[in-house]
């Protein structure tokens, strides 16, 4: 084996290793705040679209019925995911390390 190959060998180590702490340290953390905050605010949606899932009553649930065809492949999961997710300020205190 030369130099070169050697030198272009230990390169590629280094490269790939910066790449999985680059990915480790600054890459996931952040996706996972991403996803988290964007299931919040799915959540959310769905919560003021179709309140009278968990007993609030709403006077707009006569329109947003109209929504439920083309949410109906989320909707069960969404509330399948409410029923069994802790309170909101809980959820949060986790995604901060509280």
């Amino acid at each position: 084996m030369t130099l070169a190959a050697r030198i272009e060998s230990f390169r590629e180590l280094v490269e790939e290793w910066l790449r999985g702490l680059y990915h480790g340290l600054i890459s996931h953390p952040a996706y996972e705040k991403i996803e988290k905050q964007a299931e919040d605010d799915e959540d959310a949606f769905m919560l003021a679209c179709f309140p009278d899932a968990f007993g609030i009553p709403s006077p707009i649930s006569y329109y947003t019925a109209e929504l439920l065809p083309y949410l109906e492949d989320e909707f069960e999961a969404w509330e399948r995911r409410m029923w069994d997710r802790g309170s909101l300020l809980e959820r949060k205190g986790h995604q901060y390390h509280f």
